[in-house]
């Protein structure tokens, strides 16, 4: 019988990131690996719980091939997906075509001491657990699986074209008035966003206060034309970092439907032109940096980077059929959880107006960017305000500007039969690993 591909470990100068040599192994560094095939918080969820029992988080991403022969096709690629990882705030390193089956010398070799995973079964292609080796050696840990997202999920409502996960109006749903179920369900349901989204605002620890969030209530005609300057009410959802002295304030905004390379690109695309405009300024002069540090006690850029994201109705609205995929509150985590970001807007005008401009809670932004990416068929220029003002700027283009909500919906719909056939082998695999993870519970 020949090697299995998890068991290859590779020879220093042939593992896919640095180090190249075996680190001491730590048990305040962890490892995490998956396919990651769409950034949803459900993996931020994963890693933000890992990186919490941590001071390190290492990431394995598996190859297309490896998740092909295990699990089925890819929506996204390898790179695509790495991308999406990189770009989480609390994760350290990660390491792309890491084996299927989490094979202990690779953990070794990073440092990494324990291995987290869901309180889910994982199985390869055989039906074997695919944690089966660092369980037996002690040194795996089970933190909760977040409800109601997967992979899975999401190429359903693609699928199907369904519009059920779509949300009416975010600060009713967080105030427990809208929604379905019973007062006590609903009430319940907000209590949970409201927790969550505090947990996803946190720095790269996971621990401290990170970004900070706002729920922007205009009218209906403010959030969906361009034809209403209004500055609407702002409230504070959650108490973040604040912009530090000198840093420019910049305005971002988008639906960031199934947020990926293309979103991620974008944003920090955003980030490198203003690390460039600071250099020009003297941003990062040793004397500078001295200063900050003397004055504030840390480091920082010279950019504090605001994301305004628009309702499912105002989506819906421009682009139709079921987008957006995922509802405000999903996209809103997946955007949080970016580490290219520091301060967020729920419910955000489509067409950022003057009075709004001016009226958010950190003043009128220094600049306001956009991107190159063309998939609504827009009937007027949503930023003839921040343009009027002098305060725009568009950012060229990228490899991945092509990766946007309608690029991956056709990706499914040109392989449909593969990814339904995908979707009935999750769905097998899913019974057999319950069975697997009962009998796992019964034995302890």
């Amino acid at each position: 019988m020949g090697t299995a591909p998890e068991e290859i470990v590779p020879l220093p100068g042939e593992w896919p990131v640095d180090p190249q040599d075996d680190v001491p192994i730590s048990e305040s560094r962890i490892w995490v690996d998956g396919c990651f095939d769409f950034s949803h918080h459900g993996h931020a969820g994963a890693m933000l719980q890992a990186r919490r029992l941590g001071d390190e988080l290492v990431v394995g991403v598996h190859s297309d091939e490896a998740i092909l022969e295990n699990k089925g096709p890819t929506v996204m690629t390898l790179e695509e997906r790495v991308a999406a990882v990189e770009a989480c705030r609390w994760v350290t390193k990660c390491v792309p075509s890491a084996p299927y089956v989490t094979f202990l010398p690779w953990v070794s070799h990073y440092g990494c001491k324990f291995v987290v995973h869901g309180d889910d079964i994982t199985s390869d292609s055989n039906g074997d657990d695919c944690y089966r080796f660092v369980k037996a050696a002690g040194r795996f840990k089970v933190v909760k699986r977040t409800p109601g997202i997967s992979t899975t999920d999401l190429v359903g409502r693609m699928l199907l074209c369904t519009k059920g996960h779509f949300v009416k109006s975010v600060k009713d749903t967080l105030s427990g008035e809208a929604g379905s179920g019973s007062p006590e369900e609903r009430a319940q349901y907000a209590s949970y966003l409201q927790k969550i989204i505090k947990d996803y605002a946190t720095d790269e620890s996971g621990l401290q206060p990170g970004p900070r969030v706002w729920i922007w209530d205009g009218s209906n005609a403010a959030k969906l034309e361009n034809t209403a300057d209004e500055p609407g009410a702002f409230a504070n959802l959650v108490n973040g970092k604040s912009p530090k002295p000198g840093q420019r304030i910049v305005y971002v905004d988008g639906g960031f439907d199934l947020f990926s390379s293309g979103h991620i690109e974008f944003l920090k695309q955003v980030l490198g032109i203003e690390e460039s405009e600071g250099r020009k300024r003297g941003w990062y002069n040793q004397e500078q940096r001295e200063k900050r540090l003397k004055e504030h006690g840390e480091d920082y850029g010279p950019a504090y980077v605001v994301a305004g994201i628009h309702d499912d109705d105002v989506i819906n609205h421009w682009k139709g059929l079921n987008y957006p995929i995922m509802n405000i509150f999903e996209r809103g985590l997946c955007v949080l959880q970016c580490r290219y970001i520091h301060a967020v807007v729920f419910s955000a005008p489509f067409s950022p107006s003057q009075s709004y401009l001016k009226a958010l809670p950190l003043g009128v932004p220094d600049v306001v960017y956009h991107g190159p990416t063309k998939f609504i068929p827009l009937t007027y220029d949503p930023y003839t305000a921040p343009k009027k003002m002098g305060i725009f700027k568009e950012t060229s283009g990228h490899s991945f500007q092509h990766v946007n909500a309608g690029e991956i919906v056709e990706r499914i719909l040109k392989s449909r039969e593969a990814y339904e056939e995908r979707q009935r082998a999750k769905l097998q695999k899913a019974v057999i690993e319950d069975q697997v993870k009962l009998k796992e519970e019964a034995s302890k």
